[in-house]
């Protein structure tokens, strides 16, 4: 296992898909972290040297990933709910925030269905 930004990277993928396990990487960041390293997308993790491997760690540094990602992201809704923004009221209230229509849909953000009354189960 290789282990990149502190996360265990699957072995048996190719290195393009195994770098987006870690918070913060999608697949366009994945390329531009392997054309700046100089390394083949196409190849198998377990096929790496020990040098390209260095090299991915060193440009995956640059970026903000994991634990700080994460951090960042829970103080940026932190900060909204605290200002008492749009957004940040519908935060607090586990609805959606981008301007979708709650009448019908958005089941994931909202929860189970809940009866009028609370009777029927």
């Amino acid at each position: 296992m290789a282990r990149i930004a502190g996360v265990d990277i699957p072995r048996d993928k190719r290195v393009v898909i195994a770098l987006t396990y870690i918070y913060g990487v999608g697949k366009s960041t994945a390329k531009e972290v392997l054309k700046e390293s100089g390394v083949n997308e196409h190849t198998r993790v377990r096929d790496l040297t020990e040098e390209e491997l260095g090299q991915i760690r060193q440009k995956i540094d640059a970026y903000t990933v994991e634990g700080d990602l994460r951090r960042e992201v829970s103080l940026n809704i932190k900060r909204l709910i605290e200002i008492g923004s749009y957004r940040g009221v519908r935060h607090r209230r586990g609805l959606p925030l981008r301007g979708q229509k709650t009448k019908n849909n958005s089941r994931t953000r909202k929860g189970p269905r809940k009866t009028m009354a609370n009777k029927k189960k």
